[in-house]
């Protein structure tokens, strides 16, 4: 039986969590929440910018890098 690592992730997230609720006082929880918050909001930010401009310019997968192009 193998171990799965994305379980082993949850479960350790879980525990940390657990932990810092039973020993963090109520103020930390508010800060950590709101950086969460703006660090969550940062992300998915950037995310729909990116995808949205592929989008709009049509790009898909297929990545076209010039510098590995060799010259025909």
């Amino acid at each position: 039986m193998s171990i799965d690592r994305l379980r082993l992730a949850e479960s350790a997230t879980e525990a940390v969590l657990v932990l810092a609720a039973l020993t963090l006082p109520a103020t930390e929880w508010v800060v950590l929440g709101v950086a969460a918050v703006m660090l969550t909001s940062g992300v998915y930010a950037l995310h729909a910018v990116t995808f949205d401009c592929f989008r709009l310019t049509g790009q898909r997968a297929e990545r076209n890098f010039a510098s590995t192009k060799g010259k025909d």
